[in-house]
C-alpha cells in the first residue's frame, strides 16, 4: 500500500511539471507520463496481494 502512495505522489509531481511545460512539445508527454503513474498507483491499491489469491505454487 505504501508503494502505491509513493507512485501516486511521484505521478502528481511529474504531472505538475508537465502541466507547467505544456506550451512546449515535451509538456504533453510528461503530463501523460505523470497521469499514467497516478492511474497505475490507484489500480495497484485495489489489487489483491498474491498471498490472499490462493493460487498453487
Amino acid at each position: 500500500m505504501t508503494a502505491s502512495w509513493i507512485v501516486i505522489g511521484l505521478g502528481m509531481i511529474v504531472s505538475l511539471l508537465g502541466y507547467y511545460l505544456i506550451p512546449h512539445n515535451w509538456g504533453y508527454g510528461i503530463l501523460g507520463f505523470g497521469l499514467a503513474h497516478i492511474i497505475l498507483g490507484v489500480l495497484d491499491m485495489f489489487r489483491q496481494p498474491a498471498k490472499s489469491r490462493g493460487g498453487s505454487n
